[in-house]
């Protein structure tokens, strides 16, 4: 099984693949964060002499493919997530079960705002991470993908019980 997880920058992606990792912990699941294929900064465009991490070019899509293809040959559950999770079609064909996070625009900005893993980015950087999602990421929304509104507790048993479902085709 193929889950994707979608979704702007702190949504919750990366927290609820780890929370289906464990809840799945008699299995052998395996986590691909986009993050992790990142192109080296020298490669990736730049904004305002800023990189810009929030554009399909910063991403190694081939190198994340192929880890993909390798994880589903190798585990129960590969976990896909990723800001641009159903941006590449190669990829979101082989995703049985897609989930997309939203996150109202003040929700993110509070959140983007204590996020201080990078150091604190500047207004006009938040303001274009959030341009960027709309442009990137919101138009490649599955319609089969399962939504949830983020910035509140996201209920594990009910993303349990969509991913346990029977696909009808």
């Amino acid at each position: 099984m193929v889950i994707g997880i979608g979704g702007i920058s702190n949504a919750g992606k990366s927290n609820l693949a780890r929370r289906i990792k464990n809840y799945s912990s008699s299995k052998k699941v395996t986590i691909l964060c986009q993050d992790d294929f990142a192109m080296p900064n020298e490669k990736i465009p730049l904004i305002r002499d800023h990189i810009d991490w929030e554009c399909p070019a910063s991403i190694d899509f081939v190198k994340y493919e192929k880890a993909v293809i390798e994880a589903v040959n190798d585990s129960d559950i590969t976990i896909i997530e990723g800001i641009f999770a159903f941006y590449k079609e190669s990829l979101t064909k082989i995703v049985n079960k897609k989930i997309f996070l939203t996150l109202d625009r003040r929700f993110f900005f509070m959140r983007k705002n204590i996020d201080l893993r990078w150091g604190k980015e500047p207004d006009w950087y938040v303001e274009h991470i959030w341009n960027n999602h709309n442009k990137y990421c919101k138009h490649y929304i599955p319609k089969d993908a399962y939504k949830i509104r983020a910035g509140r507790d996201i209920d594990l048993q009910k993303v349990i019980e969509f991913i346990e479902t029977k696909n009808v085709k």
